[in-house]
Formats: C-alpha cells, sequence, structure tokens
C-alpha cells in the first residue's frame, strides 16, 4: 500500500529560462505541458545534471535547443510524472514578451519535442480524420510492398501504438513498416530495397533513401504537411533476426511468419506472428508502459555491424546537419575563402575544381561564378540544398552532390566517375582532414588517388590551434600539426610544394563566422604535388 506522505520522487521544481530545476529521489519520467499540452519528456536523472548553484541532489535539465526560441511569454507550465503524479502546476513567465506562449510552426500547427530533440507536428494534436492520409498511404504501402513479394507489416512505433494502444502514438510523427527478406546476403536485401523504392516511385510517391536497406516515403497530411513513412528492411542471418535500425536478436522464423493481424484505429493491418516478441526486442521488457522520452541504448557492435553492411558510418552527421541548417540565417551571400582565391589564381584556367567537404558551397559558387567548373561533395545535403537550387537557377557550371568518406562505396563510385572526366583537374579540401576520422583521411586519399593525374595538384586547408566555441559547443574541427600532415602527405607518394601559415583567418564552424583574435596561427594552407 502506497503511504500517502511519501514525498514523491520529483520535487521543488522551479522554473526559468536556462530549463527546470528539481530535487530527484530516483530516475522517472516527466512530462511538461504547456497551457495544458505536453511539448516535451525527459528522465529526471539520465537527462539532467548536478545543480551546482543550489542545495545538494538538486537536479537541472536545459530547454531543448530547438524550443529555445519559442519560449517567450506566460503559461500555465505543468511537469507530471509517468505514474500521472502532478509535481509542478503553475504560471510561469519566460523571455520578456507579454504574450501567451505558443509553441507552434509557421502555418500555426502545435509542435513538440521528439525522441530525438526535434520539434515536430506530433500525432497527440491531431483529430482522427487527420490522419486518414497517413493510414491510406500505409495501407497503400503494405500493398504494393505485397505485390513486390514482401511480406510487410507496421513496425517500431507504429506496430508499439497498434498493440498497445489500437492508435498511432500521440509523441509519435512518422509511420514506420518493416519486412522481413526470404534473402539471406546483405547485398541481395539491399538490391531488393533499392528496387521496392522505384517501385513506389513508380506510384507517384516521393522517396529518400536512409541506407542500403531502409527508405523513405513521403506522404502528404491533410493539413499540406509532409510525413514521412518510413520502410525498413531486415532478413534472419545467422540465426539472428536483423532489421534496420538497430534489431539484431536471436529469433525463430516462426515468431514472423505466417503473418498475423493488428488493428490501427480500426483498419486491420498484417503483423509479425508473435508483435510482442518483436515489440520486446525493440523497446525493451517495458515497452508496454509509455514513455516518450523513450531512447535506444544501441549496442556498439550491432551498430558497426549494421553500418558496415548498410550504412556506412555518419560520424557528427547530425551536429554538421544542425549547424548548417542554422546557416540559413547567414546573409545569402557570403565571400570565398582565401583557399579558393588562391586556387583559381595558382590552377590553369581550363582547370575543373574538386572540392571535398565543400559545405555550404560557399566556395564552389565562387568559383562557378567565375566561369571555372566545379564539383563539391559533402555528407551534409542540408549543407547544399540552397547553394545547389542558386547555381541551378543561375546557370552556373557547379555541381553539389553528397557523398560520404566513410563509406568505401561512395568513394570508389565518386572516384570511377570522376576520373573518367575530361580536362586538368584540381582538388580542394578547406577543413576537411581535420575534421573527419582517420579512416575519412584514408578514403580521401583514395579517392584523390583516383581523380587526379600525375602532376595535379590538392590545396589544403586545416586547423593548427584550438578554436573556442563561444557558446561552449563541442568543435567540430581539431587542430593537428602541420609536420604530422606533411609526413602524411609525403607517406602517400605526394609533395608539398607550397606552405602558408595563416593568422587572423575567418574559421568556418558550420553556421557562421568566428575571427582569429590575431595571436597565434589559426590554420595552415598546403600546396601538394600528387605524383
Amino acid at each position: 500500500m502506497t503511504d500517502p506522505t511519501a514525498l514523491p520522487p520529483v520535487r521543488d521544481v522551479r522554473v526559468d529560462d536556462d530549463g527546470l530545476r528539481f530535487a530527484a529521489s530516483e530516475d522517472v519520467l516527466c512530462n511538461v505541458s504547456f497551457d495544458g499540452r505536453r511539448i516535451w519528456s525527459f528522465w529526471s536523472v539520465r537527462d539532467s545534471t548536478p545543480d551546482g548553484t543550489s542545495e545538494s541532489g538538486a537536479r537541472a535539465v536545459a530547454w531543448p535547443e530547438r524550443l529555445t526560441l519559442h519560449l517567450e511569454g506566460a503559461t500555465r507550465l505543468g511537469v507530471t510524472l509517468g505514474d500521472g503524479t502532478v509535481v509542478h502546476d503553475a504560471e510561469v513567465r519566460l523571455g520578456t514578451e507579454d504574450r501567451r506562449l505558443t509553441v507552434v510552426g509557421r502555418d500555426g500547427a502545435p509542435l513538440g519535442i521528439d525522441m530525438y530533440g526535434k520539434l515536430v507536428k506530433t500525432f497527440e494534436t491531431k483529430d482522427a480524420g487527420e490522419l486518414t492520409p497517413l493510414l491510406d498511404a500505409l495501407e497503400t504501402v503494405l500493398g504494393l510492398l505485397h505485390e513486390q513479394g514482401l511480406e510487410a507489416f507496421p513496425a517500431y512505433g507504429t506496430l508499439l501504438g497498434a498493440v498497445r494502444e489500437g492508435t498511432f502514438l500521440g509523441h509519435d510523427n512518422d509511420a514506420d513498416v518493416g519486412y522481413v527478406s526470404h534473402h539471406t546476403h546483405p547485398i541481395d536485401v539491399i538490391r531488393e530495397s533499392h528496387r521496392v523504392q522505384r517501385a513506389v516511385e513508380r506510384r507517384g510517391y516521393a522517396t529518400s533513401r536512409h541506407s542500403g536497406g531502409a527508405f523513405k516515403i513521403d506522404v502528404p497530411d491533410a493539413d499540406g504537411s509532409v510525413r514521412g513513412l518510413d520502410v525498413f528492411g531486415g532478413f534472419f542471418s545467422e540465426g539472428h533476426l536483423a532489421l534496420l535500425g538497430e534489431i539484431w536478436a536471436p529469433y525463430e522464423r516462426e515468431w514472423v511468419f505466417p503473418l498475423g493481424t493488428v488493428t490501427l484505429d480500426g483498419r486491420e493491418l498484417p503483423a509479425p506472428a508473435d508483435p510482442e516478441r518483436l515489440l520486446a526486442e525493440t523497446y525493451g521488457p517495458g515497452w508496454r508502459v509509455p514513455d516518450p522520452a523513450f531512447r535506444y541504448e544501441k549496442d556498439p557492435g550491432v551498430q558497426r555491424r549494421f553500418d558496415e553492411w548498410f550504412r556506412g558510418t555518419r560520424l557528427h552527421r547530425a551536429a554538421w546537419d544542425h549547424r548548417y541548417g542554422l546557416a540559413r540565417l547567414l546573409p545569402p551571400y557570403q565571400p570565398p575563402h582565401d583557399v579558393s582565391r588562391h586556387l583559381h589564381a595558382r590552377e590553369d584556367p581550363d582547370t575543373w575544381v574538386l572540392d571535398v567537404g565543400c559545405g555550404r558551397g560557399r566556395d564552389v559558387r565562387w568559383l562557378a561564378k567565375q566561369g571555372r567548373p566545379a564539383v563539391g561533395l559533402d555528407y551534409s545535403g542540408v549543407a547544399m540544398q540552397f547553394v545547389a537550387d542558386k547555381a541551378a537557377a543561375q546557370g552556373w557550371p557547379a555541381e553539389l552532390r553528397t557523398m560520404n568518406l566513410l563509406e568505401l562505396r561512395h568513394v570508389l563510385s565518386w572516384g570511377a566517375l570522376l576520373a573518367a572526366r575530361p580536362g586538368r583537374r584540381t582538388v580542394l579540401a578547406r577543413h576537411l582532414v581535420d575534421s573527419t576520422s582517420p579512416y575519412g583521411v584514408d578514403n580521401f586519399w583514395r579517392l584523390v588517388s583516383m581523380v587526379l593525374r600525375p602532376g595535379e595538384r590538392v590545396h589544403l586547408e586545416f586547423l593548427t590551434s584550438p578554436i573556442d566555441d563561444p557558446e561552449g559547443r563541442p568543435s567540430l574541427v581539431r587542430p593537428l600539426e602541420v609536420a604530422d600532415v606533411v609526413a602524411d602527405v609525403e607517406r602517400r607518394g605526394a609533395v608539398v610544394t607550397d606552405r602558408v601559415d595563416l593568422v587572423g583567418q575567418a574559421i568556418d564552424y558550420g553556421y557562421g563566422e568566428e575571427l582569429s583574435d590575431g595571436k597565434q596561427w589559426r590554420s595552415c594552407r598546403l600546396e601538394v604535388e600528387w605524383r
């Protein structure tokens, strides 16, 4: 029997512009609401830090970064634990504006923080009828996959919502489909996934690929926005079920086949033969208890296996995407970096440029405007999207494409395509060797060896002293010793023909520019001739 005098596991909640402070005696789920609508959820210990400004045992959790732009005005702020206990319910004012605080998109649609920290349109603010297009698309895709010979079923959050609640999870914002292929080799699973993606596109849906074994279908919502319907491939291997994104578990075939059924919002859909077992493998033994702040605890070995089979690795990809997303706030025109001006003056007019790790395409754009053909490669599609659109509209001789240096298939494919292009060429790599991993550096030089011919040059620039981010964020670029870089270049059979140490040079964080204080060398430019 519960002791009515016992203190709740979270208490003494205080709210300010920085976040929430509270005392916590155990780790419990906390749901934060503004004017009665859940906005964000977190775990009291897992997601917080000790609050050094107050008494011993106090905790602090900062507002999610994506939410901070909306924290202006007054609201009735509630904090409710996962068991329904209300531990805070009071009118608060955040920021400086005198109005009611709202968390909505540009179209006025309510937004909330998802499990990945993104601000999205969740299902909990939708009426049943508004989800009809997504349900229709889900049925259509399941039928289409069946036509392609795949026994597909709702997966992940969609399966969880159907089994546990009979509807979409309120804190979810997309739909998931999975299937278990009859193939047993990753290459065959990849080929099958691409074949199915093409079949989906022929039905009029826009798609984009997550990995070799998973892709996303864009589904128009009733309000005109677009929701994602993710299709995850899987197969049996070594007595295990491998299902993208991260399921690798000992599994019996009869736990999947023959498919049974499940009901989602009144519609009968296919399901694994034992859906509860798959949900336990996905979310753990506590899958029956709602957790809007659920976090996948990835097994490094499983993640490495799937990376090598299907994805390659994506070092700091989310951080780069975020920073390049913030770069949209910068002025539309940014001047070229010094290294690209040097390249343009140094190389013959008919030499075309390959910019590896081109970021926002700033140098590619400038070189193309000078009439010099340029190809920009970067693994952040967010970085190049708006520059690519501008280049296409203006007719500049510029191409901006995605490539992942950490995935050998990308490197070899692009190396072969670019090597076949006619004409003299040169390579630009500004803050690349100092931002990727050692494996990425190896693959960069592998790409160079395929593209360049003897006597052609690489123009490198890299950091030589640390950068202190003014907002305390970890730097995505690390300083290198010039002697180490030169030794590595020579070990690979090239020779350094010019070196310039740069001071006061603008360093690109990915979201803007931060100037050197002028007191020390900040970067180095090397001209490397390929032999």
